[in-house]
């Protein structure tokens, strides 16, 4: 079907609707026809909206956390695309949204990205959204953005709630630079090697985190980071919500006498201290040998400064000794 046609049959709809009394809200009842579609009533077209895919940002937690606009567009979208379709149900249902559902996830994005484009050519209207969070943080969303991107469709996002953004806030410590890492491997030895490749970025790292291995990760992240500040958050936004803030010694020492909570986790780890940054003079030594071989002296001190963090004052000192140019 093209796009006029699409088009023509919404009005057609609209102007149907628009003839008769409204029906009452319960009788927008979903029911399952196969499995990830549900089919309902058609859609409410309470405002215009182009043909594209609007990526939309659910609640992490509390059913009320979702914006306006969100629920405009949930009400009017042709399809609303799902990593599980029973959550997404509850939620609609919660708001007396009755859409018809599709799965996609890592284990059918193959499979099922290649209809959702073809459903997008068509002109129609797709929502995306995750179990709970804002779209694409962890989950083959990009893959399907990537398509449209290529085929010229229209893209837009819908911002809301996010489980890194509110750990970050809550957390305590530094937010003018910081780096989601998501979930660290689940083997010990890949674990500490995650972590260690992570060790020297200045900026606040946040993970996600299985409850099981909390305590494991934390031991793991004390060995590699040490004593940084942390803080741990779970069931954000609900009632029992939680951030246990401290050490990562104190931190994994309460997780594993404790156990492992209940709800979703996540860690925030604050940045290196200086004294973890500061590279040897031995260290500085070799870089700027290797550097002044081929650069002049500012571009040497330049990359050194870049690659250690060392100050300007102390590189350019060190240079100057270093330099046969020099002397």
């Amino acid at each position: 079907m093209g796009k006029t046609k699409v088009e023509q049959r919404r009005k057609s709809k609209l102007l149907q609707r628009s003839s008769k009394p409204s029906k009452p809200s319960s009788e927008n009842s979903q029911i399952e026809t196969s499995p990830g579609v549900v089919t309902s009533k058609p859609a409410a077209k309470n405002f215009e909206l182009k043909s594209g895919l609007y990526i939309i940002a659910t609640p992490i937690g509390n059913a009320r956390d979702i914006t306006l606009r969100a629920l405009e567009t949930l009400h009017t979208a042709d399809v609303i695309v799902c990593e599980d379709t029973r959550v997404t149900a509850k939620l609609l249902s919660i708001h007396d949204i009755a859409r018809p559902l599709m799965a996609y996830h890592e284990h059918n994005a193959e499979r099922a990205g290649p209809k959702i484009i073809e459903r997008l050519q068509h002109g129609e209207i797709v929502a995306l959204v995750s179990d709970a969070g804002t779209p694409l943080i962890s989950d083959p969303g990009f893959r399907l953005i990537q398509a449209c991107v290529q085929k010229n469709i229209y893209t837009t996002h819908l911002p809301g709630a996010s489980s890194v953004l509110t750990s970050l806030v809550l957390a305590g410590l530094p937010t003018d630079r910081f780096l989601f890492a998501g979930f660290p491997p689940n083997r010990t030895g890949k674990r500490i090697n995650f972590f260690d490749d992570l060790r020297p970025i200045r900026a606040t790292l946040v993970f996600l985190e299985s409850p099981k291995r909390l305590a494991k990760s934390l031991s793991d992240m004390t060995r590699v980071f040490g004593p940084r500040d942390a803080a741990v958050g779970r069931e954000l936004t609900k009632k029992f919500e939680e951030i246990r803030r401290g050490s990562l010694i104190e931190l994994g020492d309460h997780y594993t006498q404790a156990g492992a909570p209940k709800g979703e986790v996540t860690i925030v780890v604050a940045p290196p201290t200086a004294s973890e940054t500061k590279a040897p003079p031995e260290e500085i030594d070799r870089l700027l040998k290797n550097a002044l071989a081929s650069a002049s002296l500012k571009d040497a001190v330049s990359s050194v400064v870049a690659a250690t963090g060392t100050s300007k004052r102390d590189v350019y000192a060190r240079a100057l000794e270093l330099d046969t140019r020099c002397k």
